[in-house]
């Protein structure tokens, strides 16, 4: 075997560690690097200097050693699919890629619960568990890996039911900057043992150790599913709806926003009819009698409304192609135009709050200069805005720059936050200080002290300086 082409800034004694350790799982291949830097999105891609997919956690744990013993970045990749810059190598190094690692390594039925290696994704996690009656609800959009939907904190389009990464990760083992292997938690489902290290790992997007296995909570899959969509003469109307939903008693698995521009994107992308207005997407779970009542409670609070239109879909074929519209809405609205880059972006408000918000955000985007769509997890207060940019014309990156700034003031201003979802990664680090203030100072001394070095995933989540 050939020796790998050595880039300029990564050492040759590292090289020659990580070729011997992974052979043809190792490469400095310019096109596998330009695949793990981060492009796609508003961010630019910053690929790194090589790429190892190790296939164990005592691999991954040899390459974090031979990565800190030459002070090279380390930054740990799932599947990609974060959209605030998570996986950009900003100062090169080698990217662990985790897809190797796509075992699950014990189902625990009577428990309900399971333990996965980290490159696992939520759809090979439900195939492997569709005969033992239980499933996993957290439903992110992407076919994200759970290893980085913990890293992320990821939640969904469920979470308004079944809670989201935060509620549904028990335990983790985790590689640190150190390269020692740890274990937050055991399984059990409560424990008073020291600090909580598993939610100290979850959502630190890679900058405190790399997740390798997650034991995650499972749950029963559902006797009935009824799936619905219902357009709305308005935004408030479709949130107030929802709100008293939530007041009588209702819980839906899923309650979805979609404004008239997404449902015309998604008519236009996939060939449907629906109504071009505010919309809901709605599914239920439970018993056929309570699917049943919960369907025709949710349906009188929405007559009551102005809501029309009701299509209802039972059957899992056309549950599926009901929420077709509603998980590719990214892949309709990039069909506005053309050609363009996706600025997405995303705040989370008080539910209380919500359709002020969304009304306000909306007659902002309607004065901007790009089109843009805007679709939210209602249940939660969490929406997120697509905006559809000219990257070559920067007086519309600024406006969009602009925009959403003004957007994250607005969820502040609201008592909410800067990201429900999303992540700061790069693009919301300033945010993150006029959410948090001093607390980012805590935060960093965290990030300190277990990577005082900074190869951990550098130049994520804080400001620099």
């Amino acid at each position: 075997m050939s020796d790998p082409v050595v880039p300029a800034s990564l050492p040759e004694a590292l090289i020659r560690v990580l070729t011997d350790r992974l052979g043809e799982h190792f490469t400095v291949n310019p096109v596998v690097r330009a695949h793990h830097g981060g492009g796609g999105t508003r961010h630019p891609n910053r690929p790194p200097q090589a790429v190892a997919f190790p296939d164990t956690t005592a691999a991954v744990a040899e390459v974090v050693q031979a990565c800190a013993a030459h002070g090279v970045a380390i930054v740990p990749y799932g599947a990609g699919t974060s959209l605030e810059g998570h996986v950009a190598a900003m100062s090169g190094g080698v990217t662990i890629d985790l897809s190797r690692m796509n075992r699950v390594l014990r189902v625990g039925v009577d428990d309900f619960d399971c333990t996965v290696e980290a490159g696992v994704t939520r759809s090979a996690l439900n195939a492997h568990l569709r005969d033992t009656g239980l499933f996993f609800p957290v439903d992110p959009g992407a076919d994200a890996t759970l290893g980085g939907m913990a890293a992320t904190r990821a939640s969904g389009t469920t979470t308004v039911r079944y809670g989201g990464m935060r509620e549904n990760v028990m335990a983790l083992t985790v590689v640190t900057a150190a390269g020692e292997v740890i274990r937050t938690a055991r399984r059990a489902r409560k424990s008073s043992a020291g600090y909580d290290l598993t939610h100290l790992f979850v959502g630190s997007e890679g900058t405190l150790g790399v997740i390798t296995e997650v034991t995650l909570r499972l749950h029963p899959v559902p006797e009935t599913m009824a799936a619905a969509v219902c357009a709305f003469p308005s935004a408030e109307a479709a949130v107030r709806t929802v709100i008293e939903a939530l007041q009588s008693g209702l819980v839906p698995a899923r309650a979805e926003y979609l404004d008239p521009v997404q449902m015309g994107a998604v008519n236009r992308a996939f060939g449907l009819d629906y109504a071009v207005a505010d919309s809901l997407f709605l599914e239920f779970h439970g018993g056929p009698d309570e699917v049943g009542v919960q369907a025709r409670m949710f349906g009188e609070l929405a007559e009551a409304n102005g809501g029309s239109g009701f299509q209802w879909a039972v059957e899992p074929e056309a549950r599926d192609r009901l929420w077709k519209a509603r998980h590719q809405a990214g892949f309709a609205a990039l069909s506005l135009r053309p050609g363009a880059i996706p600025w997405s972006t995303d705040v989370c408000v008080p539910i209380s709050r919500l359709a002020q918000c969304v009304m306000e955000t909306r007659a902002d985007l309607d004065g901007a200069p790009f089109p843009g769509t805007m679709l939210g997890h209602v249940g939660d207060g969490n929406f997120h805005c697509i905006l559809l940019l000219n990257p070559d014309d920067p007086a519309e990156m600024a406006a969009a720059a602009g925009f959403d700034a003004r957007l994250v003031r607005r969820a502040l201003a609201m008592d909410g936050t800067c990201t429900g979802e999303h992540g700061i990664g790069l693009g919301k680090q300033a945010a993150l200080v006029h959410e948090m203030g001093d607390a980012v100072g805590l935060m960093r001394a965290i990030k300190h002290a277990l990577d005082p070095e900074g190869l951990l995933n550098p130049g994520k989540i804080f400001v620099a300086g």
